[in-house]
């Protein structure tokens, strides 16, 4: 269960480790519905913003990033390929607590995709192939029918589309926000550089800063 105190009055050098233990808090508890829960924002080239609600399946602690997984030919795929930035945010406010990240993206090595895919329910694996995500779509019964062709086409044994996988969010920024008694919340920032190495993310040492709420 998650406490009701403050941060640390010497900042942690790291903040993935407080991260994990809110995180981890959160998805124990049955206050907080959808734990896993967190808005990504994307944009394109020119500074248009997009923002959705996905679901954080994997936080690293170390070397520092979070996995989502999505249909990379949806907007956001479409966006991060242009631009391969994002932000995110976790709010439990069953606990008053709040992480905002804004980083790098890299897709997700084939394994990691692979392994994820393999554990979702069996229509989720049909879904996957079915939807043309966020492609216009005349009616529900025409989506209905595609559901019904690839369980048909497939079975049991539905293998993961090349168009569906995972995103590692390599965050540049972190901030963690604890709730406070008339608006006096506590606030802090840690930030990172983050440079694209072969098929992922190195990342430097933490920087940490109080903030004014």
């Amino acid at each position: 269960m998650l406490s009701k105190g403050f941060l640390p009055s010497t900042l942690p050098d790291d903040p993935m480790l407080l991260f994990e233990e809110w995180f981890t808090g959160a998805r124990k508890a049955k206050a907080q519905p959808n734990p896993d829960a967190m808005s990504v924002a994307t944009a394109t080239p020119d500074g248009r913003p997009s923002v959705r609600v996905v679901l954080c399946k994997h936080l690293i602690v170390d070397p520092g990033y979070i996995v989502f997984f999505t249909n990379y030919h949806s907007r956001k795929g479409s966006e991060l390929d242009a631009n391969p930035h994002a932000a995110a945010v976790f709010h439990w406010d069953a606990f008053g607590r709040q992480v905002r990240l804004e980083g790098r993206i890299v897709k997700s090595p084939a394994p990691e995709s692979d392994a994820y895919f393999t554990s979702r329910a069996l229509d989720s694996r049909i879904g996957a192939w079915a939807s043309l995500q966020s492609q216009p779509l005349d009616s529900r019964r025409t989506l209905l029918k595609r559901v019904a062709a690839e369980a048909a086409r497939f079975g049991t044994h539905v293998p993961r589309p090349p168009h569906w996988g995972g995103y590692r969010l390599w965050p540049e920024t972190v901030e963690l926000w604890i709730e406070g008694p008339f608006r006096v919340h506590d606030r802090a920032r840690w930030t990172r550089t983050v440079e694209p190495q072969g098929d992922g993310c190195t990342a430097g040492p933490w920087s940490a800063t109080r903030l004014f709420p």
